[in-house]
């Protein structure tokens, strides 16, 4: 994916400059330099994965975010389980939530949840597919994201692509 094509997916959930802002599962960076432009100067973010290979790719793309907008801080950490975040203005997943067992999910949500400030948005980006594969072990479909939102105290998800 370009970034770009993340900027204009993600956009409509990322709706003001500035604050504080992770993407979980961050990868080499495309939806954390979509952040970090969205959210300009003013904004930091934190891109967590749990490879530091990739983690590297990030700083190299991202440098200090200026020419992002955006500091762009990288941590190594599974956001499946307890992160050391500050309180968030947003979180993003994308491409990632589908890897954790369905028994799991619903307190990776909840976890995630708990790191946001009140009204905060948490922007899943997911296939809309129903058939498990190696890269899709465990698919969310737009009702299982609406169980695990409601379980975790979150609203009613918006589907905005």
């Amino acid at each position: 994916m370009k970034d770009r094509d993340a900027i204009a997916l993600i956009s409509a959930a990322v709706t003001k400059p500035g604050g504080v802002w992770a993407d979980l599962g961050a990868g080499s960076g495309v939806f954390t330099r979509a952040l970090a432009t969205l959210l300009g100067p003013d904004g930091t973010v934190y891109a967590v994965d749990s490879d530091p290979g990739s983690l590297h790719e990030v700083d190299r793309s991202t440098g200090t975010g200026a020419a992002l907008g955006a500091v762009v801080r990288t941590i190594i950490g599974d956001f499946t389980g307890p992160l050391d975040l500050p309180r968030l203005d947003g979180a993003l997943i994308a491409n990632a939530l589908h890897y954790v067992s369905y028994s799991d999910q619903p307190a990776v949500v909840r976890r995630i949840a708990s790191l946001l400030t009140e009204a905060a948005p948490l922007v899943v980006v997911e296939y809309d597919r129903t058939h498990v594969n190696q890269w899709v072990p465990y698919p969310i479909t737009p009702a299982a994201l609406t169980a695990l939102t409601r379980d975790a105290g979150l609203g009613t998800p918006a589907i905005l692509a």
